[in-house]
């Protein structure tokens, strides 16, 4: 029990650190996607932290996972976030340096956070605990898809248009 509330600190931790460093980039960019994606992910990170806080107060009480709260976290829309500021023409100023930098750092955050929450799901054989880091660690994984599609319709608009658009071969 020791091994998995240590893991929900760190859990805790990471969660904290990446809603703020998500928030500061939101308030910092000029550009309508990065906003928009930071804005989302942070909110998300936000609602994961008040939900792993939850757990792990009652576990760390009852000394097992919770029989009666419902631990579940919402499902995430940031898969439609750079698809919404697209559709209304809101792509706004061309990212800078710091965006780039903070898509990058964000995507390597999603991708650890996914791994982790993973590494968490196969070490459980409670099916209410695996289904719970199952789903978090699909919703960093999201996250972390959502953001390398940013990253390139930062880095190259025509090709992010031309590769959504599925051209055909079939002569038309």
């Amino acid at each position: 029990m020791k091994d998995r509330l240590n893991a929900l600190e760190v859990a805790l931790n990471n969660e904290l650190r990446e809603h703020e460093f998500y928030k500061n980039h939101a308030e910092r960019t000029k550009n309508a996607v990065g906003k928009a994606m930071f804005e989302q992910i942070a909110a998300d990170e936000l609602e994961h932290h008040a939900r792993l806080k939850e757990l792990y107060e009652i576990w760390k009480e009852a000394g097992q996972w919770p029989e009666t709260v419902p631990l579940k976290v919402n499902q995430t829309p940031v898969k439609d976030v750079l698809k919404d500021v697209v559709k209304r023409g809101l792509e706004g100023t061309k990212a800078d340096r710091d965006d780039l930098e903070a898509l990058e750092t964000a995507i390597e955050f999603e991708g650890n956070g996914a791994a982790y929450y993973a590494r968490l799901r196969d070490q459980v054989t409670d099916p209410r605990e695996k289904a719970f880091f199952n789903l978090l660690a699909d919703i960093e994984h999201e996250h972390y898809v959502s953001l390398k599609d940013a990253a390139e319709f930062l880095t190259d608009p025509a090709g992010w248009y031309r590769r959504r658009e599925s051209p055909g071969l079939d002569g038309a």
